[in-house]
């Protein structure tokens, strides 16, 4: 079978067991443990299936050495030699599959995959995995410019030993340098401190990545992840005021910085208490409304998004920061209040239904 996307039959939901088999085509140069994105490749299958909702992952392969073994250490998988019931899903070890596909793969969905037959193979499998990392509800530049930077960090950075919140700490920092260059004052330091701002933003994302790609997906992650964006922000928005008050001597700057801070910080207040506090829910949210369909959840989803920062780098390339801040300072409170609207109208609803 060449190797590309391939499709397994249709699954009923009530098959919670996965045995992964042998393959049924020569493979070559490839063994189960063999390293894909930092972690072995059948260890990446055992984490994705659990994290898919298998509850039980049985593998029938034989193991003289010991590798097999070595390589699924702590992942709580079967190993069997006997026949597994005949309902069970089966999946041969050299298919490449995410998360996503394991999902689909668990919901009784058609399965996609990269079948490895070689290492020549290996590079489609990680496209595929790093691909999927990708989130529907990304903004356009964050999906065509700033995934594509992060996704090749974390490609490499996925066989090391840094960890997401090492990498949410990183870029937090980077982010808070920049707001120091803006409060310097003088105009020639808006440009580095604006793309110092859109590095963290871009490496804000492989945070996320690297904690799905090594399976260390956490709440306390999503939460640092979280409040460091906000801190970043506020940062910055002050950063502006200050410097701007530090090249006018005005203090009408100063008064800009804070209302766009406390617009970014009780919106984000609300956001946490609304989509982060319920355990169930988890640390990720994909929306900062709880409905967001209809114009006005749109508009407050697509207001969210960080493409702002690149006309942060436009007007920073001439010396107009503060125009920007402008924008924020009246853009930011009202942004609050569309969400505190959003949370009233969808309590109403909810009393009346």
């Amino acid at each position: 079978m060449a190797a590309g996307r391939v499709m397994a039959g249709r699954l009923t939901d009530s098959r919670v067991t996965l045995v992964v088999e042998p393959s049924t085509t020569a493979v070559e140069g490839v063994a189960p443990e063999t390293p894909l994105l930092g972690l072995p490749l059948l260890r990446r299958t055992v984490l994705a299936a659990r994290k898919a909702g298998f509850s039980r992952v049985v593998v029938t392969l034989d193991d003289p050495t010991g590798s097999v073994a070595g390589a699924l250490e702590g992942t709580g998988v079967e190993f069997s030699r006997d026949p597994v019931e005949p309902e069970a899903t089966r999946l041969p070890w050299n298919l490449v599959v995410g998360t996503k596909e394991m999902k689909a793969l668990r919901a009784g969905n058609p399965l996609g995959g990269v079948e490895v037959l070689t290492d020549r193979d290996l590079p489609a499998a990680r496209r595929l995995l790093l691909l999927g990392l990708i989130k529907d509800e990304e903004g356009f530049m964050s999906r065509h410019v700033e995934r594509r930077i992060s996704l090749a960090v974390s490609r490499v950075l996925a066989s090391t030993s840094v960890t997401p919140n090492a990498m949410t700490i990183g870029s937090v920092a980077i982010g808070v340098l920049g707001a120091v260059l803006f409060a310097a004052g003088p105009a020639r330091l808006q440009l580095p401190g604006a793309l110092l701002f859109l590095l963290h933003s871009i490496l804000d994302g492989c945070d996320g990545e690297l904690a799905r790609l090594k399976f260390l997906e956490s709440r306390f992650g999503g939460i640092l992840d979280f409040w460091g964006d906000n801190v970043v922000h506020v940062a910055v928005f002050l950063g502006i005021g200050v410097g701007a008050w530090r090249a006018t001597g005005e203090t009408w700057p100063l008064w800009l910085g804070l209302s766009a801070s406390l617009g970014a910080l009780l919106s984000a207040t609300w956001v946490y208490r609304e989509t982060m506090t319920a355990p169930k829910e988890g640390p990720a949210f994909t929306s900062v409304t709880k409905e967001p369909s209809g114009t006005v959840g749109e508009v407050a989803d697509g207001l969210a998004r960080r493409d702002f920062i690149y006309l942060v780098v436009l007007l920073s390339a001439f010396g107009k920061a503060v125009w920007f801040l402008a924008l924020a300072a009246v853009g930011s409170p009202i942004f609050f209040l569309v969400l505190l609207a959003l949370s009233w109208g969808g309590r109403r609803r909810e009393r009346h239904a």
